[in-house]
Order: C-alpha cells, then sequence, then structure tokens
C-alpha cells in the first residue's frame, strides 16, 4: 500500500481529499473541521511513510487559485472596507503580530531554542510558509542556528486547530448569532417581497432622491396612477394616492410603507398585458463591470432591473449596483423589448461555466509576477510576497476595477466558486502530505514537547486576543472578524470553516482586508527573529 502511495501521487491527492471530507463530516460537541479535514486527512497519511510526497506544485497551484479566485470576489469590498472600518481590522492585525514574535522570542530564549528554530517556529504558529521560505533562505549557509523546519512542523498543525478550536469555544462564550449579523451587514440570505403602499402626501424629491436622502434598500418597480400602471423610472415624482410596487426585504419594504402611506393590498405585478418581467443570465462581457446607470436600459429598452440575484442572494439594484458574470437579474419592461434585453444581456447558461483564458491567466500572470520580485529590507535583506501575497494583491486590483476597456478581469460566480473549492482542497492536501511525517517523527523529547506547546500557546493566546479585542472592544462583527482572524493567520483552513459558519461573504471581505499586512508583515518579522 505505501509503494502504490509512493509512486502515484495524484492518486495520493484524490485520497486524502475523500479521507478529508469523512474527516470534515464529523461533528464533536456541534463542531466540525469541514473542508479543514483535508489538512489533517494529509497529516495521517503522509506519516506512513517519508516517500509518500506530493510536489510542490499542487501546493503553490491551490494556494494560487485559492487566494486568486477570493481577491476577485473580495476586490469591491475591500476597496470600501480601506475607506472605514479597514483601518480598525489592520490596526488589530497589526498589535496581534506584534505581539506573537515578542512572545515567541521570551519562551525560546527561556528554553534555549536556536535562532532558525525560533524563526520556524513562528511561522508555523502563524501558519505562514512564505515566511519559513524566508527564513531557510537566511539560514541556508549557517547550519548553526538549527533548523527552522522543525520548529515550523511541530507549531504549524497547532496553528490550525487552535483557531479553530478559539473560534467555536468564543462563539458560545460570546453568545455569537451569525445569522442575525448577516442580517445587519445586508449579507443575509433573504428572499425579497413585493408589496404595494398608497401614497400618502405629494413628494416634492423624485424617486432616486428619495431612496437616497432616506437610505431605503428597496426598488420601487411599478405605479398605478389615474387607473394606468407605468414603470417607475428615477426621475419619477409620486403623488398622492399613488398606488406603488416596492421590492426589498421584508423588514426593509415595512419601513418604507410606513413612511410613504398605508399597505394595498393591490398586486400590481399581476397584470402583465403590458409590462412583463423576465430573469435573465447576465452572460455578456459589456454588460459587466459597470454601473448599472451607464447601462442605459432606460433609454434603449424603456425597461429597469428590479431584481439581482448573485448566488444564493437576491439584491436590491441601486445606481452604482456592478453587475457580474453569473449575475440573474429580474427585467421590468414592455414585452416586445424583453427580447432584445435578454440579448442585450446574453443569457447564455453555458457561457456562464466557462472563464475568459486571456484575462484570468494574464491576472495570475501578473500576481506570480509581483510575487518573485524582491523587496529590500534594512541591514541588506529582501523578502517577497510570494505565490500568495502576489496574485492576492493584483486579484484585489482587478476585482476592484472590474474591466479595463474592453478586457473583464472578473469571472462567473459559480465558476469562482469551483476553482476556489478545487484551489484549497489541493492547498490543504499539499499542506498535509507536506508536514506530516516530519511532525509525527520530530515529535520526540523535552524539546519538541516545549516547541509544541509554545507554538499551541501563540497560535491560541493571538487567536483568543484578536477575537475578545476585536468583538468586545472594538465592536467587529464576529462574522468579519473571523475572516479578520483567518487573514492575520494567512490560513485558508481557517476562512473556509469560517465561511461554512456563518454562511456569508463576510468572513471573505475581513480576510481580504488584512491578509497583504499580515502576508508583509510576517516575512518580515520572521526575519527579524533571526537578528533578535
Amino acid at each position: 500500500m505505501i509503494a502504490l502511495l509512493s509512486e502515484n501521487p495524484i492518486l495520493v491527492v484524490f485520497i486524502v481529499a475523500t479521507l478529508g471530507y469523512l474527516i470534515g463530516q464529523v461533528r464533536i460537541a456541534g463542531f466540525s473541521l469541514g473542508v479543514a479535514g483535508v489538512l489533517f486527512a494529509g497529516l495521517i497519511v503522509s506519516s506512513l511513510s517519508p516517500d509518500i510526497k506530493l510536489d510542490t506544485s499542487v501546493y503553490e497551484m491551490g494556494l494560487v487559485l485559492f487566494v486568486y479566485t477570493i481577491a476577485l470576489a473580495s476586490g469591491p469590498h475591500f476597496v470600501a472596507a480601506l475607506k472605514g472600518a479597514g483601518i480598525k481590522y489592520n490596526l488589530l492585525v497589526a498589535s496581534m503580530l506584534v505581539i506573537a514574535p515578542i512572545l515567541v522570542l521570551l519562551i525560546s530564549k527561556a528554553f534555549g531554542f536556536k535562532e532558525g528554530v525560533m524563526a520556524g517556529l513562528f511561522a508555523g504558529s502563524l501558519t505562514n510558509t512564505p515566511a519559513l521560505a524566508a527564513v531557510l533562505e537566511a539560514v541556508k549557509d549557517r547550519p548553526e542556528m538549527g533548523d527552522p523546519v522543525i520548529g515550523y512542523s511541530l507549531a504549524y498543525p497547532m496553528g490550525v486547530i487552535g483557531m479553530l478550536m478559539v473560534a467555536h469555544i468564543l462563539k458560545g462564550v460570546f453568545k455569537v448569532n451569525y445569522q442575525q449579523e448577516a442580517k445587519e451587514l445586508h449579507m443575509q440570505v433573504e428572499e425579497l417581497v413585493t408589496r404595494a403602499v398608497v401614497v400618502r402626501d405629494n413628494q416634492v424629491r423624485n424617486v432616486r432622491d428619495l431612496l437616497q436622502d432616506n437610505h431605503w434598500n428597496v426598488m420601487f418597480a411599478r405605479v398605478k396612477r389615474n387607473g394606468e400602471i407605468q414603470i417607475v423610472y428615477d426621475d419619477l415624482i409620486l403623488q398622492k394616492n399613488d398606488v406603488v410596487s416596492v421590492v426589498g426585504a421584508p423588514d426593509d419594504v415595512q419601513e418604507t410603507i410606513k413612511a410613504l402611506g398605508a399597505p394595498s393590498d393591490e398586486m400590481l405585478e399581476v397584470d402583465r398585458s403590458h409590462f412583463d418581467f423576465r430573469r435573465i443570465f447576465v452572460s455578456s462581457d459589456f454588460a459587466v463591470g459597470k454601473p448599472m446607470s451607464a447601462l442605459n436600459l432606460r433609454k434603449q429598452y424603456g425597461a429597469i432591473v428590479t431584481r439581482v440575484r448573485r448566488g444564493d442572494k437576491d439584491i436590491v439594484p441601486t445606481p452604482n449596483t456592478v453587475l457580474e458574470l453569473g449575475d440573474r437579474v429580474r427585467v421590468l419592461g414592455e414585452r416586445s423589448s424583453l427580447t432584445n434585453v435578454a440579448k442585450f444581456f446574453g443569457d447564455s447558461y453555458k457561457h456562464l461555466s466557462e472563464i475568459n483564458l486571456l484575462t484570468f491567466s494574464l491576472g495570475l500572470c501578473l500576481g506570480l509576477l509581483l510575487g518573485i520580485i524582491e523587496f529590500p529590507l534594512p541591514g541588506g535583506s529582501t523578502f517577497k510576497l510570494g505565490f500568495a501575497g502576489g496574485p492576492l494583491i493584483v486579484g484585489l486590483i482587478l476585482g476592484a476595477l472590474g474591466r479595463t476597456g474592453k478586457m473583464v478581469w472578473t469571472i462567473p460566480y459559480s465558476a469562482n466558486l469551483t476553482l476556489r473549492q478545487i484551489g484549497v482542497v489541493l492547498f490543504l492536501a499539499g499542506v498535509g502530505v507536506r508536514s506530516g511525517y516530519k511532525f509525527f517523527n520530530n515529535f520526540n523529547g523535552s524539546e519538541s514537547l516545549f516547541i509544541f506547546l509554545t507554538g499551541a500557546l501563540v497560535t491560541v493566546l493571538t487567536a483568543a486576543l484578536t477575537l475578545t479585542i476585536g468583538y468586545k472592544v472594538l465592536r467587529i462583527p464576529m462574522s468579519i472578524l473571523l475572516g479578520v482572524m483567518a487573514g492575520q493567520q494567512t490560513q485558508p483552513a481557517v476562512l473556509a470553516y469560517a465561511n461554512e459558519q456563518t454562511q456569508n461573504d463576510a468572513p471573505n471581505l475581513g480576510y481580504a482586508s488584512v491578509y497583504p499586512l499580515a502576508m508583509i508583515m510576517k516575512i518580515i518579522l520572521a526575519q527579524v527573529l533571526l537578528l533578535l
């Protein structure tokens, strides 16, 4: 069996993935590893023999795919976060990453760990392979400093397990309600409703200003005035006794109706004699990467978009909403114009299963090239962003841009999720197989135990401080904070766990907001530890 695995690395990947799925489904006291089970399956399988290996390209390819697809999807949120709460997230992470190496240094000095082991322990407890690579490069001609891989391999597993344990325990201690947080962050998966309101008074502002000034997260679709049904355009001014259909989440619709007038039992959407609606897939490159106001649907087709479905979530569109490939829009317009509107948006399900190889590959090339650039540090040393940092930063930029001229950088939602899942499985399988044999065989003697316990202490303490200070002092929602912690740890397994627990995209926002800073700081701090 061992010979079979040693000679067939591709078979090893899928055996690890299969076992990882089974391990991830096991629930103990409500806790499960989810996709992180692949990491531990890799540790178990590779512990059988040092000859069971995977080429580093498996791990690197998975890492690149995972961080790049996450970054593409998170780009717009990342830019928005940097203007506000993202500053707070990064200050929290920076503080924690200063505490961690100080703790490692003090304990290592007390137990007499060599400099290389100490720096590897730091990289392992914060699960940062690029930091380990930088340390290995720095000590390659200095064997007297010790082997960083020993510290890394002993600390790495608890670097993942400890984070997951702390997140699970503190969720119960703080009585976190992820569903309520998702609602408050407008990230809940909630079906939109359509209700009618009888307008109480003549309005002086048009619909666009009315929605913006009152911060109503709803859409006005149809209006019945003097017995005639019309489409509500942005420049319409509502009048007394108008009956207006309001689209949005139930609570938002109720709030809007209360402010405008009284609820009506009329169902304007039932009358499809002149105006009709149709759900259309957005598959045309021309329609994505632009704000809705720039599409000129009213001018071209006399139509409006009343809902946008992205993944499992319905979104109320605004003039600033930017469509993505794979969205499904609900268009309201004259029956005769809907066929042309469908051609405008593409409406091709087949096209949504494909990716633009030119822009996708070009984006990855740019990210990988950025990752190999060496940036100078004081003292003559250098650091690189590596396979994770380079694609992440380029992906964030391209995701925020959406498109450059005719080149669309984003990829369909479904394709993004598929590539992301493949990436994280390859990454976790590669890391697990890479570390398993060294971990189980290095764990002997008192020094190994002390290294393991030190790594566990650093991981657990930084995780606990991050979540406690962030949630209780800085009042960051736990859904975002889990992503911040995953980004601080630069650990996709923790992010995958956070996504499974919260069932929304908030962790991705926190992760993308802090990951670049965390990556750069850990690469630098690991090398600073060698100097100390």
